[in-house]
């Protein structure tokens, strides 16, 4: 997912202005490598890709499973859906990629497709849903008997910085705080597994998917933006909760910017990652398809 639409029943506060598009191109740019290892698409393999966002990742999965698969994108912002289709086109996919404008929980599938997907993917979509598992079963209904269910998301008390920037890490638990206010669920990742089971899947692992870095790395400037951006795109939120003022909101962006740039300033801010199996397979079948003991 490479940005939430808004949901009924919750908010989403980061929009899609050109400042946002910008941050989701680098936090592509630093996640998509990691995601592809971990997600181990095979040549000739349908892919449901639900909150595909500007298709950057898409196409990366397109170029995964080959001429012989097929990589499904859903979408609800018509802005994110241009660029994700211009993508898509200047990368010569247009053939083994069909994006489709359409809501999570109730992704518009043609008739046939169901039980027709090996993968159904979400990313940094769930945490913006009051009630995941309305995107989850559609999700599963997709996939064929043993096909996975991937998930990556948030766990926004997952983040550690060092040294200490008091003014940012008050500001991003506001900011965390903000997002529950609003309907969202700024700790789902933490809930992946029971949120897979609940809804049928078989939970056949757990991870994370490292999103840390220090100084003097050369990912350390995008590490460090997107967590600026993430702050500065949900200004308003921010204010209009009462939980921050302009000038505290200010003064954090400004220590974080001071704060990178000191000699062994470290982030850490893993992401939750889950898979799940769709029933089908007996246990020990589940276990050898996914790689386990």
């Amino acid at each position: 997912m490479s940005g939430a639409p808004e949901s009924p029943g919750s908010r989403y506060v980061h929009g899609t202005s050109d400042a946002e598009q910008r941050r989701l191109d680098v936090m592509n740019a630093l996640l998509n490598e990691v995601a592809l290892r971990e997600l181990r698409l095979r040549p000739g393999q349908r892919v449901l890709d639900v909150g595909c966002g500007t298709g950057v990742l898409t196409a990366a999965f397109a170029r995964a499973v080959g001429p012989e698969g097929r990589v499904v994108g859903v979408e609800r912002e018509e802005r994110q859906l241009a660029a994700a289709r211009a993508r898509v086109a200047e990368a010569g996919l247009d053939d083994r990629v069909e994006l489709r404008r359409g809501e999570a929980t109730a992704p518009p599938l043609e008739p046939g497709e169901a039980e027709s997907f090996d993968v159904a993917w979400a990313r940094f979509l769930l945490e913006h849903l009051p009630a995941p598992e309305e995107a989850l079963r559609p999700m599963l209904r997709a996939l064929r008997p043993g096909g996975r269910v991937v998930l990556c998301d948030d766990d926004h008390a997952a983040l550690r910085v060092w040294p200490p920037a008091p003014a940012f890490e008050a500001c991003w638990s506001a900011y965390a705080a903000t997002l529950g206010d609003l309907g969202n669920d700024p700790r789902v990742g933490r809930r992946l597994p029971a949120l897979l089971h609940a809804v049928g899947a078989i939970p056949v692992r757990a991870t994370l998917v490292p999103f840390a870095g220090c100084f003097g790395q050369p990912e350390w400037p995008g590490l460090v933006e997107n967590l600026r951006e993430v702050l500065a795109g949900a200004r308003a939120a921010l204010l209009e909760s009462g939980r921050v003022d302009a000038a505290g909101l200010d003064a954090a962006l400004d220590e974080l910017r001071a704060w990178s740039a000191r000699p062994g300033a470290a982030l850490w801010y893993d992401l939750c990652w889950a898979e799940g199996r769709r029933p089908g397979f007996g246990p020990g079948e589940v276990a050898r398809r996914s790689g386990l003991p």
